[in-house]
C-alpha cells in the first residue's frame, strides 16, 4: 500500500500517537529464517537475585541477545534468567552462550533450541 504522504508527516502523526499514548511503540519485525538465521536457543541461567541486575546488563551488551528477562525460580526449574539468541547454526548459539557465561561468571545455565515455529501473530482483542 502506498500513502499519499511524505516519510515527515507519517513521522509527525506516529509521534502524535506516541505521545498521546494511543500506541506504545512502532516495530518491524523481519524474516529471520530468509536471513539465514535458522537456530534460535534460549538460553536459562540460574542467577544469585543479588546478582540479577549486573549480570543482565552484561547478557544485553551481545548483540546476538535479542531478549533478556527475568521469572521467578521453581523449586524444580531453579533458573530465573532467560536469554534468547539466534544464530545461523546451534553450534553458535552454544558458543555465544558460553562466551555469556565466562564474561558473566554464571556457569549453570541450559541451552534450548526451538523444533518447531508455529504462525506468529500480534495481539488480539
Amino acid at each position: 500500500m502506498e500513502l499519499s504522504v511524505g516519510e515527515e508527516i507519517v513521522l509527525e502523526r506516529l509521534n502524535f500517537l506516541l505521545d498521546k499514548g494511543v500506541i506504545r511503540r512502532f516495530a518491524a519485525t523481519i524474516g529471520h529464517r530468509a536471513l539465514g538465521i535458522v537456530a534460535n536457543a534460549m538460553i536459562v541461567w540460574r542467577v544469585p537475585s543479588q546478582e540479577v541486575e549486573r549480570v543482565g546488563e552484561v547478557m544485553i551488551s551481545f548483540d546476538e541477545v535479542t531478549h533478556c528477562y527475568e521469572r521467578p525460580s521453581m523449586p524444580k526449574w531453579p533458573y530465573n534468567l532467560y536469554t534468547v539468541v539466534h544464530s545461523d547454526s546451534r553450534d553458535e548459539c552454544r558458543k555465544i552462550a558460553a562466551e555469556i557465561s565466562r564474561k558473566t561468571g554464571i556457569e549453570d545455565y541450559q541451552v534450548l533450541f526451538s523444533e518447531s515455529e508455529f504462525k506468529k501473530t500480534g495481539a488480539r482483542i
